[in-house]
């Protein structure tokens, strides 16, 4: 559902950019919608890699939520309400959601690369290593807990926004935000103890 200003209690905000986009957009304006994907579509494919853990799968999330936009919901867009962020962050999680409760097929493994000689592979590898294992960690936090690390780390929403895109508290979403670390860091100490053991 596309919010307005009657279901956020945010009537009267002036209109902004995306505002006069979405007017366009309703109105058949394919440079507009363009221009609209452009503003938010990588952070919105941030956002839903981070949540799915597969770029690929982050795609087909973010596609559809554009999809849904172009199709109809920008026609029931009201000027003053909600940002046009709060929704797209607010879709593009509870699409995610979506995603992640149903029947995932087995996956295909990686092909195996062969070596690269190339200077500072070894540093890419390593990174790369790094990365992968953060990566996995957030994938095994509980789902709210997964979409306020993405919202506020991906998308770069301050803690108020982030809460109003996930639909909590600004106390909820701390609270969501400190559990989120603090089983990270405890997932993550073998990493750190093993780079504190390389920088001795």
């Amino acid at each position: 559902m596309v919010a307005s200003s009657s279901d956020t209690g945010a009537a009267g905000r002036p209109h902004d950019e995306d505002d006069l986009l979405l007017a366009r957009v309703a109105a058949g304006d394919a440079a507009a919608f363009g221009r609209l994907v452009d503003r938010h579509g990588e952070r919105a494919l941030a956002v839903a890699t981070r949540m799915l853990g597969s770029r690929a799968d982050a795609e087909d999330a973010v596609q559809d939520v554009f999809t849904r936009l172009w199709a109809g919901a920008a026609a029931r867009w009201r000027p003053g309400g909600a940002r046009f962020g709060t929704w797209l962050w607010r879709a593009v999680a509870n699409r995610c959601l979506d995603q992640l409760r149903r029947p995932r097929m087995g996956e295909l493994t990686d092909a195996i690369d062969p070596p690269d000689p190339s200077p500072g592979a070894l540093e890419r590898l390593e990174r790369d290593r790094v990365l992968r294992q953060v990566t996995d960690a957030i994938q095994t936090l509980p789902e709210r807990q997964r979409m306020a690390i993405a919202l506020v780390y991906d998308a770069g929403l301050n803690g108020a926004e982030a809460a109003e895109a996930m639909g909590v508290s600004a106390g909820a979403m701390e609270q969501l935000l400190v559990r989120a670390r603090r089983s990270l860091r405890t997932g993550l100490r073998p990493l750190m103890d093993e780079e504190d053991k390389g920088g001795a």
